[in-house]
């Protein structure tokens, strides 16, 4: 009897311990996930190193330098920041040389002064004549001229169809898909890890609204050179006298408001944004004043990045231009990102420099 008791615990103790080891053994092994590459566009770099370390610093609750989401505020120029540029020139340059001398529906209309500025974007990317002093300014009247009329949605559809056209200089890319990927993903990062961004740029607001509207970037966090609107039945009635009726419409006007560089875009920032930013991304002159801002900053840790265009292979780079801007960014204590050292690839695979092509 004893043995019997002894022989049915054996047996049973066998089994218990045959399923301890199958089910050991057959136990999913669970690898924790690798954390997320944000960057596969980007080479190792100084300023991709500052970046990561300004962000993991400003978003840790541990460190003495955070800083609320609310407050993670970041501000990028367009042109030359994220969208190419030199393709022969500014997409809004581009855009209104074609307005005048190839648009069937506006060509025979175009005022005097609207073109004689096409004429002189046409003159300059053809044969490098300088453009005239100030001419920032020439082409922002004429371009208010050049689309007065329109209404919203129509001038949306007329940028559209040329952003759909090939980009000149290039193959395997639309003006419309020219964004610099390491740049988005930039963005890409930053929006992960609980920032706001702006775009503040001195090409035209709607312009710039239609561009970036593939990358889904809210139409209310674009900040851009404006014309003014008015209803299509307003005439020259003041907006504080006039109410629109429900039938009309917006359309643009051939005034004016402001050019959106240098300190206007720090004033923009702060009327439409109501906070100083802790981060800026830019590229020109145009951008220090913004950078300035960001950096009078006092309540949060903060960083600026200027992004120089010192690469001839894979974009049209003026290399005598980008090497002064190289040394004065890094003079004024700005973070530099080079096109050529730092980004893996510029527009992305399958798109390649040409020589340009006038017809």
């Amino acid at each position: 009897m004893k043995k019997t008791k002894l022989w049915m615990f054996a047996t049973i103790l066998i089994i218990l311990c045959g399923a301890i080891v199958f089910t050991s053994c057959n136990k999913e092994v669970v690898t924790p996930p690798s954390p997320k590459d944000y960057f596969p566009s980007w080479n190792q770099c100084d300023a991709l190193t500052a970046l990561k370390a300004y962000v993991e610093d400003v978003t840790d609750p541990k460190s003495s330098n955070y800083i609320n989401a609310e407050d993670r505020i970041a501000t990028f120029d367009m042109d030359g920041t994220f969208l190419g540029e030199l393709y022969p020139t500014y997409f809004e340059y581009n855009l209104i040389e074609y307005r005048v001398f190839d648009d069937p529906s506006y060509r025979d209309k175009a005022p005097e002064d609207v073109r004689q500025a096409a004429q002189d974007i046409r003159d300059f990317v053809r044969t490098g004549k300088a453009l005239p002093d100030h001419f920032d300014m020439i082409h922002a009247r004429a371009a208010a001229k050049a689309y007065a009329g329109m209404t919203l949605a129509e001038f949306d559809s007329f940028v559209k169809a040329y952003a759909a056209t090939p980009a000149n200089g290039f193959t395997g890319m639309t003006y419309g898909q020219s964004f610099y990927k390491p740049m988005l993903e930039v963005m890409d990062y930053l929006k992960a890890n609980g920032f706001t961004f702006y775009v503040v740029s001195g090409s035209d607001r709607f312009v710039c609204r239609t561009l970036v509207e593939p990358l889904g970037i809210p139409t209310n966090r674009i900040i851009g050179m404006d014309v003014w609107l008015k209803t299509n039945k307003q005439d020259e009635e003041p907006g504080v006298e006039y109410t629109m009726g429900k039938e009309e419409y917006l359309i643009r006007t051939d005034s004016l408001v402001l050019k959106n560089i240098k300190n206007n875009k720090v004033i923009q920032i702060g009327q439409e944004i109501g906070k100083v930013p802790v981060l800026s991304f830019g590229n020109s002159s145009g951008d220090c004043a913004m950078h300035n801002y960001c950096l009078s900053n006092k309540e949060h840790r903060t960083a600026v990045f200027m992004l120089v265009a010192d690469d001839d292979v894979r974009d049209h780079a003026d290399l005598t231009e980008g090497a002064k801007r190289e040394a004065k960014w890094r003079e004024a204590g700005y973070y530099v990102i080079s096109m050529k050292n730092d980004f893996k690839t510029i527009y992305g695979q399958g798109v390649t420099k040409t020589d340009f092509i006038f017809n």
